[in-house]
């Protein structure tokens, strides 16, 4: 007697109500989180802005709170974040969690110490920008920080081989005319010479920006390659990174302030507006990592070039120091119309694009 074949039963792959594969469900989904994480980072580089521009030329009662200090709380704050965000992908097993640590961070030394270049760097970015808002006004800082974009666009091409098709070049040239326009100054009359930066303030200010763009343009993409090219979680590692930038950080802190932390102590100077702005530098670290994760470095340029639109909102509904003019409507405009245009899914002829 003979036994019948049994052939298996091909099951087609589930669909979803609207008729979408999962491929498409996978692809919608990357999108959405894409541009939610795009609006977080608005959110947070707006915020920060504002509130650390605040904080420099907030007069009051006491000394002033020490930037190097700022920023290695920001460190530890994202030390921790990442730490506890590690836990929960090993639910929330300690055991799990130190092994991954451990083999990851101690085990892997050659793999560790690549994350010390990105690191330090930031660590000089972000002092950098402390020294630029405390001597430079919140306009002339944005828009001369808008460089970031371009020499991020030419480190992607250098460093990830990254090719920028026609209409994104002509964005990135959009966007930078329509930055410029929205930050344009307008005389005022009424201007006093209290309100005018001395020459001396305005040069260190400007270059520690021209300095912080270049920082940021190459440890950006270099951090985007190394999370590209591990198989590693995200988390683990920022928690390197972070490692190496307290270290860095407090280095620095030592070297510079050492006097006044021994004197004083380091949270001098310290209230609710330092705590907030030093909550909101850490949390962007994280941000800008996970728009790094599901977009690229020069997208997340444009999130924080549409943060300027939402800066001179906020300054003009809430602050009333800023009357909006024709040229920033017109700058508005070319910045919305850039970041559609590089967005724009570009879908070549035939087979797949070369890289330059």
């Amino acid at each position: 007697m003979s036994v019948p074949r049994v052939f298996p039963t091909l099951i087609p792959p589930p669909e979803s109500p609207k008729g979408e594969s999962p491929v498409m469900m996978s692809s919608t989904h990357s999108r959405r989180m894409k541009y939610m994480f795009l609006g977080v980072l608005v959110l947070q580089t707006t915020s920060l802005v504002l509130i650390m521009r605040y904080s420099r030329t907030l007069t009051g009662d006491g000394s002033r709170y020490l930037t190097s200090s700022a920023v290695v709380s920001a460190e530890v704050i994202k030390i921790i974040i990442c730490t506890l965000l590690v836990l929960m992908e090993k639910n929330f097993s300690v055991r799990a969690m130190n092994q991954l640590l451990t083999e990851e961070i101690l085990s892997k030394p050659l793999e560790t110490m690549k994350l010390a270049i990105p690191a330090g760097i930031y660590t000089l970015q972000n002092n950098l920008l402390y020294v630029a808002l405390s001597n430079l006004d919140a306009t002339t800082y944005q828009v001369t920080y808008q460089l970031k974009i371009l020499t991020t666009a030419l480190f992607s091409v250098s460093m990830l081989g990254k090719r920028l098709v026609s209409n994104q070049w002509l964005s990135l040239l959009l966007l930078l005319a329509g930055v410029t326009l929205v930050q344009w100054p307008t005389a005022s009359v009424g201007d006093s010479e209290e309100k005018v930066l001395s020459a001396s303030f305005q040069f260190v200010g400007l270059m520690a920006v021209l300095t912080a763009c270049i920082f940021s343009g190459f440890a950006g993409v270099y951090f985007e390659k190394i999370l590209k090219e591990a198989k590693q979680s995200l988390w683990v590692r920022n928690v390197q990174l972070g490692l190496f930038g307290f270290v860095f950080s407090t280095l620095g802190m030592m070297v510079y302030d050492g006097e006044r932390v021994a004197q004083s102590g380091m949270f001098q100077g310290y209230n609710k507006i330092t705590c907030t702005v030093v909550v909101l530098q850490a949390l962007g670290g994280l941000v800008v990592a996970l728009v790094m994760k599901y977009a690229d470095n020069i997208l997340k340029g444009f999130a924080t070039s549409l943060s300027i639109i939402v800066s001179m909102l906020i300054s003009y509904f809430l602050l009333g120091d800023f009357n909006p003019t024709g040229m920033f409507f017109s700058g508005a405009a070319l910045v919305i119309a850039a970041t559609f245009l590089y967005g724009y899914e570009h879908k070549p002829a035939s087979g797949s694009a070369e890289k330059v």
